[in-house]
């Protein structure tokens, strides 16, 4: 399997790739900290794909980027106002909130701030499952060549948006009615989160 170079300043191209991830297909793209590997969430067969590429623990779950609140909603049902509030304030964005999503379960949602990709997301109309665009436990790629170097053959196609800016991986911070909890440090700070929560 040929890895298809696309490149983000085409829309054709940002075109090809929704379409592949909306079939299945697993596909890199930048966003603004580091480039993603993404396969369609409700697909398990291309997400299982996708750990198995990545290498991957089962249990460990990656985020999903959404294009904007409206389709986390739709996905989410029932996003307290407190994550609500921080997706106003932060999306687009390198923030990762983790919402309650039934019973015990939890979910991670990101919008990124990266135009191709809110693009790519909106023509494929899916939500996206989409951890770094790395081997487990290697630092994540910043370009589409470092992508290429690892999974070329792998993966089916890898947009090209030059190298990302902010080169690390994005806050995560978990978020319920009552209490927010930190669990990654990233761009955006623990102050600012509160600062936003505060704010009458």
């Amino acid at each position: 399997m040929n890895t298809l170079h696309l490149y983000a300043s085409k829309g054709k191209d940002i075109e090809r790739a929704a379409g592949l991830l909306a079939a299945g297909r697993l596909v890199a793209f930048p966003t603004e900290t580091v480039y993603g590997l993404g396969a369609r969430s409700d697909d398990e067969s291309a997400v299982g794909k996708l750990y198995r590429v990545k290498g991957r623990p089962a249990e460990k779950k990656a985020a999903i980027l959404v294009p904007d609140i409206e389709f986390a909603e739709k996905y989410v049902s029932g996003l307290s106002s407190r994550a609500v509030r921080l997706a106003e304030e932060f999306w687009p964005g390198p923030l990762t909130l983790v919402v309650p999503a039934g019973g015990n379960a939890y979910e991670g949602l990101r919008c990124p701030d990266c135009r191709p990709v809110l693009e790519m997301l909106r023509l494929g109309d899916v939500p996206v499952t989409a951890p770094s665009a790395n081997l487990s436990g290697s630092p994540p790629a910043l370009s589409a060549g470092e992508v290429l170097d690892v999974f070329e053959g792998k993966i089916n196609a890898v947009l090209d948006g030059g190298r990302c800016g902010l080169g690390r991986a994005s806050t995560v911070v978990r978020v319920t009615d009552h209490k927010i909890e930190m669990l990654r440090e990233g761009p955006v700070t623990e102050e600012a989160i509160l600062k936003c929560l505060n704010r009458s």
